[in-house]
Parts: C-alpha cells; sequence; structure tokens
C-alpha cells in the first residue's frame, strides 16, 4: 500500500514521473480554503495522472473549490473524503462544490463560533421544532391545513399532497381541488377517510400540487383567506411578485429559473445565490428542491437539507412534501422552521422508505409517523 501527500504541484509531478500503480491513497493539501479558486496547469496535468482507484482524501475542502459559496468555476480536486476542522464550511454543504467533497467528517476543535448564515440542521433540532401537543390538545388547538391541489387532470396529486399533510402532524386536513373536481375528492376521501372536503377555517394553505390552468384561482382564493400559504407546482408559474400572506414557495431548479428569469443551468451552477435572491424577491421562504435542498428566508439565512436518498427523485415526492410543510405551517412554526423540518423529515421518511432500495412517493408519506416518533424519542 501507498499515499501521496499532495502539498504542492511538485509533489504531484513528482508522483505523476512515478513507473507503474501510483498509490492507493492521496491526501490532498494542495490549496488551503484561504487560497485562490481553481488549480495551476502542472496539478491538473499531475492529478490526471494518479491511479483512478486511487482514495482521495481531502484537507479541509478539495484543493481548487471556493469554500464559500458552493460554486465550481475552476479545475479542482474530486475528493472521496474531505476532514475540515471546526465547522463545516458552504462547500461541504451546497451543491454543486458538495458533490465534488465525497463524505465529510468534522473534527471538533473546541471553536466558539458565531450564527452562521448558512446551516444544515440535525435530528435534534428537528425534535426541538415539532408541535407536540399536550394534555389539553384537539384537533383545532392543533391546527387544521387546507389543500387545494389535484384535478380532473391530475388526482393523484391531491392524494398525495393530503397524505403529507395527513401525517399526524397537523390537527385536521380539509381538502378541494383545485377545479373542484368531484371525483378527485372522492378519491382523496376513498384514501383518507379522516379528512374533510370543502370549505372551511384553516391555519395554512397548500396551493398547486397538480392543479393545472385553474391554479391561478386557488391561489387567489387561498390568500384572501390571510392565512401562511404553501405554494407548489403550477401556482408557482402565477407568482410575480410577493404575495400578501407569509409564503413558501417550492421550485425545482426549472421552476426556479422561471420565476427569476434565468435558465435552469444558471440556477444549478449558483444555487446559494438563486435561492437567496428569489427569497428577497417574492418576500418569502424559497426551498429550492434537489440533491442538497436549499432553504432560504428573505433575511438571507440559508439551511441546507442533508438528508435523504437517491430514489427519493420520483413522481409524487414533492406534493407530499408540500402537504407536509403545510401541515407544519398549520400545527404553528414560522415559514422557515416549517419549510426545514418538512424537508429534514420528507429526506429521513424516504430513506425508510427506501431500505436501500426504490421506493414511491406514497411510501414516503406512509413512513413519516415512523419518522416523528424516531425523531421525538431520539431528541
Amino acid at each position: 500500500r501507498s499515499a501521496v501527500f499532495m502539498r504542492s504541484p511538485d509533489d504531484l509531478i513528482n508522483t505523476a514521473d512515478r513507473k507503474g500503480p501510483l498509490t492507493d491513497v492521496v491526501i490532498d493539501g494542495i490549496v488551503g480554503i484561504g487560497g485562490r479558486v481553481g488549480l495551476r496547469p502542472e496539478a491538473i496535468a499531475a492529478l490526471e495522472a494518479v491511479s483512478r482507484d486511487a482514495l482521495v482524501v481531502s484537507v479541509d475542502v478539495p484543493s481548487g473549490l471556493d469554500a464559500d459559496t458552493g460554486r465550481i468555476t475552476a479545475p479542482h480536486v474530486q475528493a472521496d473524503i474531505t476532514v475540515t476542522f471546526g465547522s463545516h464550511k458552504v462547500a461541504h454543504l451546497v451543491d454543486p462544490a458538495a458533490a465534488a467533497c465525497g463524505t465529510v467528517h468534522l473534527v471538533d476543535i473546541g471553536l466558539e463560533l458565531p450564527p452562521a448564515a448558512v446551516e444544515s440542521l440535525q435530528a435534534v433540532d428537528v425534535a426541538a421544532l415539532l408541535p407536540v401537543p399536550d394534555q389539553f390538545a384537539h384537533k383545532y388547538t392543533r391546527g387544521v391545513v387546507g389543500v387545494r391541489a389535484g384535478s380532473a387532470a391530475y388526482p393523484g396529486a391531491g392524494q398525495l399532497c393530503v397524505a403529507g399533510a395527513a401525517s399526524g402532524l397537523a390537527g385536521m386536513v380539509r381538502f378541494r381541488a383545485v377545479d373542484d373536481d368531484p371525483g378527485t375528492a372522492r378519491a382523496v376521501l376513498a384514501a383518507h377517510p379522516e379528512v374533510v372536503a370543502g370549505e372551511g377555517r384553516v391555519q395554512a394553505w397548500v396551493v398547486g400540487s397538480g392543479g393545472g390552468a385553474r391554479s391561478a384561482d386557488a391561489l387567489a382564493d387561498a390568500v384572501s383567506g390571510r392565512v401562511p400559504v404553501v405554494v407548489d407546482a403550477d401556482a408557482l408559474a402565477v407568482v410575480d411578485r410577493p404575495l400578501p400572506v407569509p409564503a413558501v414557495l417550492t421550485p425545482h431548479a426549472g421552476e426556479l429559473a422561471q420565476l427569476l428569469g434565468v435558465t435552469r443551468e444558471e440556477i444549478e451552477a449558483d444555487q446559494l445565490a438563486a435561492v437567496r435572491r428569489a427569497a428577497d424577491r417574492f418576500d418569502a421562504v424559497v426551498v429550492l428542491k434537489g440533491r442538497r435542498t436549499l432553504i432560504a428566508e428573505p433575511a438571507g439565512r440559508v439551511r441546507v437539507n442533508t438528508t435523504g436518498v437517491p430514489w427519493l427523485a420520483t413522481a409524487g415526492a414533492g406534493d407530499v412534501l408540500a402537504g407536509l410543510t403545510g401541515s407544519l405551517l398549520a400545527g404553528g412554526l414560522a415559514p422557515f422552521d416549517a419549510a426545514s423540518a418538512a424537508c429534514w423529515l420528507h429526506g429521513v421518511a424516504a430513506t425508510l422508505a427506501s431500505d436501500g432500495g426504490p421506493l414511491t412517493a406514497g411510501g414516503v408519506a406512509g413512513a413519516l409517523p415512523e419518522t416523528v416518533r424516531r425523531v421525538l424519542a431520539a431528541g
């Protein structure tokens, strides 16, 4: 077994000149977090000569990455493991840079740090946020969430959004199809007999999943109720200014590109800046869904969700997330906390539902009660 310590381009050049298999482990320390972004041509050439089978361990951040933005703008080391000290850096959490860090191991060196502008919730943080009923609670004190989702064209979206909302974190769920299609309502009630169809007072609305062309009307109705609203899917297309109520917008990269009038590629290249810009422009909490979902509030604070599995990239998962977020809003959480906790729970529920293999959006919703039980027990 052999290892190479890459402290400078000269180390790399000497390594590249060796004959035969080069190394089993490469320790990358070429550029520190205060160094210039990118690598010198000599370093790039030498890196290309390192065995593809070698395990690459970077110190602090993979050399060449910008530690503070999450962007990738120049050649860099692709690490399998990154060992960092004191606290995570933005590059460890935010894609696309995070994908270049591999598995990140944080070494606590006893630093006293100020509050971070970018943070990632852990189980204990989520447990502290969850609305737990006391002995005097009833369904109305626990919050009622209204769901305007699904339509004759997309009835399944209504069922999945309700499945997320009816996971037990709110006291009651009311439902109306976006287009008031009776068949959609019947299907929802058949799947969730505890749901109440029709009008009534709510503490939060979820609007847009599978709504189609009638989403604009549904969003206007929800906003007129003067309660917080989660805006998803088709309803996002009609948002062109700040809403008059507290709002959580839940776009993926393509939808956020439309909201900001840029390309999807621009969003994916600089996700942190994009989600902050959207939160500021629309004066709302914005959830940029992705491998590392970002949750931003208008003041600029951002949380990064690191839970979940690749199998979660499946149709209907966003509908479940929207409903879950609405239930936490109705339960009394502030929009930023509701969105952050919902993303975390959604990812952990997906991990349970997957158990190493494929999953469905309905399976994620079904795993939410067990996820909450585990979080509360651990917290």
